[in-house]
């Protein structure tokens, strides 16, 4: 690998650090920021809430936004816009006081944040050699996550300002270190080429394959942030009716260790057999061994709890391969769209999988009716994933065509 190789993972890896940790900040500052800022009670959860919604609607609209641009403008300047803006929204976030404020500035955020993680991908596998694609962007998955640790244990020794100043501060500084880091060559080639459309994202519902593989990418991602957002996060919940007092953010923390384990193996398991969908298949299958084991077992300590989320972040940590698979489907000019909106469209699933897991609560307990959600997204999940094109060391010098 070049130097210009090795700048380009090195500063896409530390941006999904700052990503990560900007967007996990405030799930473990939330209550202490809240409180601070005069709200109790019911008001502290509808405005908690509020405030996640407002990021989550941002990250959609940002997934769009960014894909679009890089797209058309460039993989490496989006990259660092992205960067600059949740980097100003996270220092601004300290600074508020009053909940309109926090609402702008967390809205913000969410678009910035949608944007780091699809344009240092795409940026990486272009610039990359075909047979060590999946290295670069295993090392920016495993460090990344990383982010979520540090956000959890930043967030409770810090003062919620003095959290959201450090994230802010380590973005703003992640720009200093763009020395050395050069365009995507095949997206400056396509450039020249005034015949081929650059980031319609209306492109993709214009074929009926271009359209399944965009769509089998999501669903077989969905199962992640059903683990995450509600396996793990409502893990208090989940466990209460067994006697179990468990702490949340520590559960997340446990989790995205897993996640950070699991992104390393699954890239060195698609590496050495040469495959994407061999590995996604496997971590999805043993994903749902401990998702049904999780909600069924009777777990007699907080500790065997931890154990378990540990586990089943490890076997969600199919998200860098998940990605790079994504991103070697699709031609150069639809690349960066597609590999930056389809990560947020697997969180925004956690819309989906929440009014699921609602549903069967008519019928079920809560473990019984997340048992039930489950069973569901790892079903659809595995359809999907069969259906994924084998793309390791595909050349990715190709334009999607109407």
């Amino acid at each position: 690998m070049t130097r210009r190789e090795w700048s380009a993972v090195f500063v896409a890896t530390l941006g999904y650090f700052v990503d990560i940790y900007d967007l996990i900040l405030f799930s473990v500052v939330r209550e202490s920021s809240l409180t601070d800022l005069g709200y109790q009670g019911k008001a502290k959860l509808q405005y908690g809430v509020l405030l996640i919604n407002l990021q989550m609607v941002g990250m959609l609209l940002g997934g769009l936004l960014w894909g679009i641009l890089a797209d058309k403008r460039g993989r490496l300047s989006i990259l660092f816009a992205s960067i600059s803006t949740y980097s100003l929204a996270t220092l601004l976030n300290g600074i508020v006081e009053s909940i309109q404020g926090y609402a702008i500035w967390r809205f913000i955020a969410g678009i910035g944040l949608a944007g780091e993680l699809g344009a240092g991908v795409t940026l990486v596998v272009e610039l990359m050699p075909p047979h060590l694609r999946g290295w670069g962007t295993t090392l920016i998955a495993t460090v990344g996550i990383l982010g979520a640790v540090a956000a959890s244990l930043i967030g409770e020794i810090f003062p919620w300002r003095v959290a959201y100043f450090i994230g802010g501060g380590m973005g703003f500084l992640l720009l200093f270190l763009r020395i050395g880091i050069g365009e995507s060559l095949l997206f400056q080639a396509l450039r020249q080429q005034t015949n081929v459309p650059l980031g319609d994202f209306l492109q993709i519902f214009r074929k009926r394959e271009r359209l399944q593989r965009y769509l089998y990418a999501i669903l077989a991602g969905a199962p992640i942030w059903y683990v995450v957002g509600i396996l793990v996060t409502f893990s208090p919940d989940l466990f209460r009716e067994s006697g179990l007092s468990l702490i949340a953010g520590r559960a997340i923390m446990y989790t995205y260790i897993g996640l950070s384990v699991g992104d390393l193996l699954a890239g060195l398991y698609s590496q050495v057999l040469r495959s994407r969908r061999k590995p996604i298949l496997f971590w999805l299958g043993m994903g749902s061994l401990l998702a049904i084991a999780y909600n069924l077992f009777p777990f007699s300590s907080a500790e065997a709890v931890y154990g378990m989320v540990f586990l089943l972040g490890l076997f969600s940590g199919y998200w860098a391969v998940l990605i790079t698979s994504a991103a070697e489907q699709f031609g150069t000019n639809l690349r960066a769209t597609v590999a930056t909106s389809i990560p947020n469209w697997i969180r925004g699933s956690l819309v989906l999988s929440s009014l699921l897991w609602n549903g069967f609560q008519s019928l079920f307990s809560l473990r019984e009716s997340a048992l039930a959600t489950g069973i569901l997204l790892y079903v659809i999940a595995f359809y999907a994933a069969i259906q994924i094109k084998e793309t390791f060391g595909t050349s990715l010098n190709f334009v999607e065509k109407d």
